[in-house]
C-alpha cells in the first residue's frame, strides 16, 4: 500500500468528499481515503498507481491540482 497526498481544487462540500472517496474505490476497493474539504486536501493509502487515481478524478470532475 502507498499513501498519496492531493489536492483536489473542487472538492469543496461533504458530497463532494464522498464522490472521490466513490472514484477512488472504484479502482481500490480497499483503499483509505481521508478526503478535507476545506483545505482541498485527500490523503489516499491505496495498492493503485498515483496516475490512475489522478485520471479516475479527474473523469469524476475531480482533477488533482
Amino acid at each position: 500500500m502507498t499513501q498519496i497526498n492531493l489536492t483536489l481544487p473542487d472538492m469543496t462540500c461533504g458530497g463532494c468528499a464522498m464522490a472521490v472517496t466513490k472514484a477512488v474505490r472504484k479502482l481500490d476497493p480497499a483503499a483509505v481515503v481521508e478526503a478535507d474539504p476545506p483545505t482541498h486536501g485527500a490523503r489516499i493509502t491505496t495498492i493503485a498507481r498515483e496516475a490512475d487515481l489522478r485520471a479516475a478524478l479527474a473523469a469524476a470532475g475531480f482533477p488533482p491540482a
